[in-house]
Formats: C-alpha cells, sequence, structure tokens
C-alpha cells in the first residue's frame, strides 16, 4: 500500500537519465509530482510519460517539478527520453531502493503510483488508480 498523506516524503539520492546525481531533498521549496511507473518505453508507460510531456509548460508555470522513476538504469531512462522528447528527469531506481521507500514495489518492478510533495517535503496526495493517458491534467486538476 502506498505512503500515506500528510507522510514526510523519504529522501532519497540517486542519478538521473543524465548521470547527474539528484536528491529529493534538492527540490525542498518547490512542489515535486513524484511518479512511479514500471518500465521504460512500453504502452502504458509511454502514455503517462507523453502526458506529463504534453503538460510540462503547465507544470514548469506553477513552479512545479516533474520526475519519473522506474528500476530502468540510466542507459534505458536516456534512450526513453530521448525517443519521446520528455522534458523531465528520469530517476534510476535499478536497486529498488527508492520504490521500497514509498512502497510501491511490485516484485521487480514500480507500481504505477504518483505522490505529490509539497514545498516542505510533505506527502499532499498520492494516486494509485492512474489513467496513463490523462494523467498529467488530471493532477492539475487536483493542483489547481
Amino acid at each position: 500500500m502506498a505512503l500515506a498523506i500528510g507522510t514526510v516524503a523519504p529522501n532519497f539520492t540517486t542519478l538521473d537519465d543524465a548521470g547527474n546525481s539528484i536528491s529529493l531533498s534538492d527540490f525542498l521549496g518547490k512542489t515535486v509530482v513524484l511518479y512511479f511507473y514500471p518500465k521504460d518505453d512500453t504502452p502504458g508507460c509511454t502514455k503517462e510519460a507523453q502526458s506529463f510531456r504534453d503538460n510540462f509548460a503547465e507544470y514548469q508555470s506553477k513552479e512545479m517539478v516533474v520526475l519519473g522513476v522506474s528500476q530502468d538504469d540510466q542507459v534505458s531512462h536516456q534512450q526513453f527520453k530521448e525517443k519521446y522528447g520528455l522534458p523531465f528527469q528520469l530517476l534510476v531506481d535499478t536497486d529498488g531502493a527508492i520504490t521500497r521507500a514509498y512502497d510501491v514495489d511490485g516484485g521487480g518492478y514500480s507500481k504505477r503510483v504518483t505522490y505529490i510533495i509539497d514545498s516542505t517535503g510533505k506527502i499532499t496526495y498520492v494516486d494509485d488508480k492512474v489513467n496513463t493517458g490523462t494523467h498529467a491534467q488530471d493532477l492539475l486538476g487536483v493542483v489547481g
């Protein structure tokens, strides 16, 4: 079961698709959309990523950060990002540590769950019933 609203989001440090070290704490003071997905370049995951890509300008206008997480490696993330023109960071979780910390382990893959984390690092919204085609727009409706 996903982490509860009001929980302090577990901090982590990992690599992004470009090989940069990134920590959740780097984004304190901003709202973060942390979305977990099963696998790069699969139909549902591609739809979901494209949904965020197509609505990215609106996220930026609200000063929100979008971070995608799966258990794929950096090369896979890089290829996925380039293939679909994704403008946000994809985070490497090959050992599943972030996936487990957020309680979205599907047994070798990340379950499709999204967290909205506020500027203080608390979880304010959890979506575990994701519609991959409209997900990014659905979340914008939640945050207003």
